[in-house]
């Protein structure tokens, strides 16, 4: 329960960020579900570092077809339970697994020539960053102040008195 002002500004700061999150992985999903040209083809084939003939291995059919399917479920899985706050910290750990995969297909790490990423890295980048802000909202989750799940909630405990 929040009882300070001050717990109440992270409360909803870590509302907002789930929400934002949420946004995020939903919108990556939908695009890729609705985009019959999209495949993750490129990302895995060009996958540098250590765990790169893994990620080849995943690029070649037929094992592509279920991995650009799971990374859409995935990704949609990810967005509605944190958008929605209902189920998030499920949602939470499915985004940790996801986005260290994509970290490791691509990681920014010394001596590892980055190709097909967005900017120039060392170590830290937006996969890695968005990673701990999953794990914060599923050691933190909000969905019973401002989600669905505060709804559930409500349900719940009425039923039992």
């Amino acid at each position: 329960m929040v009882n300070t002002a001050a717990d109440r500004k992270v409360t909803m700061s870590i509302t907002l960020l789930r929400i934002l999150i949420g946004w995020h992985f939903l919108y990556e999903g939908v695009t890729k579900l609705y985009n019959p040209e999209w495949t993750s083809f490129g990302y895995l084939a060009s996958a540098q570092g250590p765990l790169k003939p893994v990620f080849f291995m995943l690029a070649q059919e037929p094992m592509l077809q279920w991995v650009d399917v799971l990374n859409m479920v995935a990704l949609l899985i990810v967005g509605i339970t944190l958008l929605l706050g209902i189920f998030e910290k499920k949602g939470a750990l499915v985004g940790i697994g996801l986005l260290s995969l994509y970290y490791l297909a691509h990681p920014s790490l010394p001596g590892v020539h980055q190709i097909n990423v967005e900017g120039n890295y060392w170590i830290v980048n937006k996969n890695l960053i968005e990673l701990v802000a999953c794990i914060l909202l599923y050691n933190f989750p909000t969905g019973q102040f401002f989600g669905l799940a505060y709804f559930r909630k409500g349900r719940l405990t009425k039923t039992q008195q």
